[in-house]
């Protein structure tokens, strides 16, 4: 994963809440120009204990494509923030032709929201690639000292483009309130002598 500095850490949770400006100065990209397809042929080395591929192996290929559109979105450094719901939906396993494919969903001021699906195929087969994993990072644009800076607003393209922009807004607004309703219990428990 692309990390973070423990000092940094603040910094970069406060900038996923950060609401995209209403008129941006920064010309919009739509989502076809940061998209990428990421293509890994698993080995017995990526294996766990179960003999399926490792899911710590897949979630390295998630964040490497997702840090990738990332970048290319932002044109510059970006650092992950978080992920979100990553889901193993079918086991990957040895011989198996990983391709993971991930794209901007929302922008906000300085953070952006990326979605991915993993699918895989057998490498020596000609059937369709199955889904077998999804994932919504956060990501967090930086110039060269680390401090936040701007991105490019995304601009959906298709219906599907613009049901994710939709969708990325529903998350975003769902971390927001998790974020405020553990921080509001903290509170009241530090009132009430608890923590």
């Amino acid at each position: 994963m692309q990390s973070t500095p423990c000092g940094f850490r603040h910094r970069v949770e406060g900038m996923t809440d950060q609401a995209p400006a209403p008129e941006s100065d920064i010309p919009g990209k739509p989502t076809s120009a940061s998209r990428t397809t990421l293509s890994h042929i698993m080995s017995h080395n990526d294996t766990n204990l179960l003999g399926t591929v490792h899911g710590g192996v897949i979630m390295k290929l998630v964040d490497d494509a997702a840090g990738a559109v990332a970048g290319r979105h932002s044109g510059g450094p970006a650092v992950t923030a978080s992920m979100d719901e990553m889901a193993f939906l079918e086991p990957v396993r040895v011989g198996d032709l990983v391709h993971v494919k991930a794209q901007v969903n929302w922008t906000g001021r300085t953070s952006m929201e990326v979605g991915v699906r993993v699918l895989a195929e057998r490498w020596n087969e000609s059937t369709p690639p199955q889904q077998v994993g999804s994932a919504y990072l956060v990501f967090a644009a930086v110039d060269a000292d680390g401090k936040p800076r701007r991105v490019p607003p995304v601009r959906p393209e298709t219906e599907r483009d613009e049901r994710r922009y939709q969708e990325a807004q529903i998350r975003r607004q769902h971390r927001l309130a998790r974020r405020r309703a553990i921080l509001d219990l903290r509170e009241r428990r530090a009132a009430e002598g608890l923590d």
